[in-house]
């Protein structure tokens, strides 16, 4: 029997043999299987650092390529590329029932090397991966050391044009619709297959050791192609376009051959990383480096200035179909790439992301989508004023006075906004996307939103602009303990801040439904938020004031996290975003006060937290903060959205990444905000008209 399947095939499904058919030209089975994506925990993400080559891949934890988008970042064009070995009787192993290990091969670079190891140490597999900068192809070198009849195999799942189910397969060229891939190798293949996920594709054809099915063609479904190599060294080439310029593009990049290829791939990120301003101190070099050019890899080629969450689909976002929330921009997760990339000292690609952020401003009222895709298109309907507020203040940091007409129409929607009776600041719904209120994260980027309008204002010569935003910031400023912070609460005898406050009365028992299977009529007095500290990040309360000095114990108590790495904290008191007890995957639609997911420890907060540290005069205490963000980090150097807390499922230990989505592009922003606010011993990105109007 073989053994590479168990985590393979879909649960219950019925295992069809097929007979060997010569001279049978289509595959059968149609439309097989459908798989969602791949586990979100990727230990490699890499793209060219040109714009020619459109092509972006993520390399799996488990092994091999994970999803591979193209011609856009936010548009999967393949599922996995996988690597088989097979002994011709009766055994055949997955790479990724292996020991897996992934290195970066070029500290300056992008450039991913995997080994995998059998596990009794009969064979050996690397593959390494690159793109070539001058097309969009993805570019694989393998080198096996095995036996001699123990034969390698690639199998490749595309999902062509944002899709899992449409794809037609013809030789090793896939289509679906005008989109198409070609799979191809240095040297040819011995032999070829099409076929359909979980019924006559190479993964359920190698499961006695030989590939039996060689079908020329599949119709449209969820196609899987196959293909045997020569030999022990081989470069594979997986090129995109239509169905003439994908075979065309493998064809170019084989010619030109891997090390060329790669060669020219990693200089691009040297040349990259040489323009970059590289801070001294305790920052780990390699996870700045990757930090950085992470963020660049973000960044859709077509679309400049737009940068996506994550490359990754997490839990049930990996059934969704066209591809879920983490591929779409975000006008907050976009603020928070700006200034980490002003941070590393790329502020060209801050200024692409500024002007994105104004080109997908919504018009004639000013606000921002909740998330778009790349090419600006709104996707979910939601309105966050914090999304609205928080480019204003980049506008300001980049010292962009020419948007004013942007920055206008956006402080004037604040001004204005009303929502089933309430006005700005409460918001309809707060940063972490699902509850409305007056949250004091929200407010500080409203206030701070306003006070650089009223600077840009004056500096346009409309004074009278200028009054009005900063009496309604003045205002605010002076009311938001008395929205947010609590003097009754039951953790506390003294002041406290809150998550946030439905009716804007913090000592009212009034309740809530958490959301994401938590609990039910939760009295808003008892939910807790690392996100206050946003008051102190933007200038709009001092680090000592006595209700923020508080708040810290309370959230270390309730909140805090303590792991063999380092002190991290979960987003929010009773919060399910996030794995269940036994690790299996977050879902919709769970029922209220099921209890049935928990959301873990999040990185971010703890550079956050760091951030305040300098604000209080603690640098030392900020560098922790920094080494612990980067303890945070997986293979590759790719850091996670969420790390496991205390109380981790079977084999897993707290402090170490989850399934969550990883890299997160928010969190290798904020490791390269707190490196560069660490060596500067302030916080860099605080708005000095904000600090001088409030903390003065």
């Amino acid at each position: 029997m073989a053994y590479i399947w168990g985590r393979f095939l879909t649960a219950g499904l019925l295992t069809v043999t097929l007979p060997v058919q010569p001279g049978v030209v289509e595959a059968p089975g149609a439309p097989g299987v459908d798989e969602q994506y791949l586990p979100a925990g990727k230990s490699g993400f890499g793209t060219s650092a040109t714009t020619a080559s459109t092509v972006w891949f993520t390399v799996q934890k488990e092994g091999g390529l994970g999803e591979i988008y193209y011609p856009r970042i936010d548009s999967p064009a393949g599922r996995t590329l996988d690597f088989v070995v097979a002994d011709r009787r009766g055994h055949a192993v997955s790479a990724r029932d292996t020991r897996v290990r992934t290195d970066i091969t070029d500290p300056r670079s992008l450039s991913f090397r995997q080994t995998f190891t059998e596990r009794s140490g009969k064979w050996r597999l690397t593959a390494s991966y690159a793109t070539d900068p001058a097309r969009p192809t993805v570019l694989v070198d393998l080198a096996f050391s095995g036996p001699r009849d123990h034969d390698l195999y690639a199998i490749y799942d595309p999902a062509l044009a944002n899709t899992r189910g449409s794809d037609s397969g013809d030789g090793l060229v896939a289509t679906d619709g005008q989109t198409a891939s070609a799979l191809a190798a240095e040297g040819g293949f011995a032999a070829t297959s099409n076929g359909f996920r979980g019924v006559s594709d190479g993964w359920t054809d190698l499961r006695d050791g030989r590939m039996d099915w060689h079908y020329a063609t599949a119709s449209s479904g969820n196609l899987v192609q196959t293909a045997k190599l020569k030999g022990k060294r081989s470069t594979l080439a997986l090129g995109f376009g239509d169905a003439a310029t994908a075979p065309a593009a493998a064809r170019a990049s084989l010619r030109q051959g891997f090390d060329k290829t790669s060669k020219s791939y990693a200089y691009g990120w040297h040349r990259y990383l040489a323009g970059l301003d590289e801070p001294r101190g305790a920052v780990d070099r390699q996870l700045w480096r990757t930090s950085a050019m992470v963020l660049a890899a973000s960044e859709d080629k077509i679309n400049r200035g737009a940068y996506v969450a994550a490359p990754a689909m997490p839990w049930a976002f990996g059934r969704d179909d066209p591809s879920g929330p983490y591929h779409l921009v975000w006008s907050r997760d976009l603020y928070q790439v700006a200034t980490g990339l002003i941070a590393a000292g790329d502020v060209r690609g801050a200024n692409r992301a500024l002007d994105h952020l104004f080109d997908v401003q919504q018009k004639p009222d000013g606000s921002f989508p909740q998330n778009a895709r790349v090419d600006g298109t709104p996707v979910w309907g939601g309105l966050q004023l914090d999304e609205v507020a928080l480019p204003i203040v980049l506008a300001h940091q980049l010292k962009r006075w020419d948007t004013w007409p942007h920055v206008r129409r956006a402080a004037d929607f604040l001004l204005a906004f009303e929502q089933d009776g309430n006005r700005a600041p409460w918001t309809p719904q707060e940063r972490w996307e699902n509850q409305s209120g007056y949250s004091p994260a929200t407010i500080a980027a409203e206030i701070a939103g306003l006070v650089c309008a009223a600077d840009i204002a004056r500096r346009h010569g409309d004074p009278a602009s200028a009054r009005r935003y900063l009496a309604t910031a003045d205002d605010w400023q002076s009311r938001v303990k008395q929205w947010t912070v609590t003097t009754n609460g039951p953790y506390s005898a003294k002041p406290y801040f809150l998550r946030l406050t439905k009716d804007g009365n913090p000592n009212a028992g009034t309740t809530y439904t958490i959301g994401d299977s938590g609990p039910s009529n939760v009295d808003q007095r008892r939910v807790l938020d690392p996100s206050f500290l946003e008051l102190v990040r933007l200038g709009v309360l001092p680090a000592r004031d006595p209700a923020v000095v508080n708040t810290l114990r309370v959230v270390d108590e309730r909140l805090g996290v303590n792991t063999p790495s380092g002190q991290f904290w979960h987003r929010a008191s009773f919060d399910g975003f996030g794995e269940r007890l036994d690790g299996s995957p977050w879902d919709y639609g769970l029922p209220d006060d099921s209890l049935l997911t928990r959301g873990r420890a999040w990185p971010l907060l703890t550079g956050e937290r760091g951030e305040y540290d300098l604000a209080a005069g603690r640098p030392g205490t900020a560098t922790v903060r920094l080494r612990t963000m980067a303890a945070a980090a997986g293979p590759g150097h790719m850091l996670p959205e969420q790390v496991w807390d205390q109380r981790p499922p079977p084999g897993h230990t707290p402090g170490t990444p989850t399934f969550s989505a990883t890299p997160l592009t928010w969190a290798h922003a904020q490791y390269l905000r707190l490196a560069r606010n660490a060596e500067a011993g302030r916080i860099t990105e605080q708005p000095t008209v904000v600090a001088r109007r409030y903390l003065d």
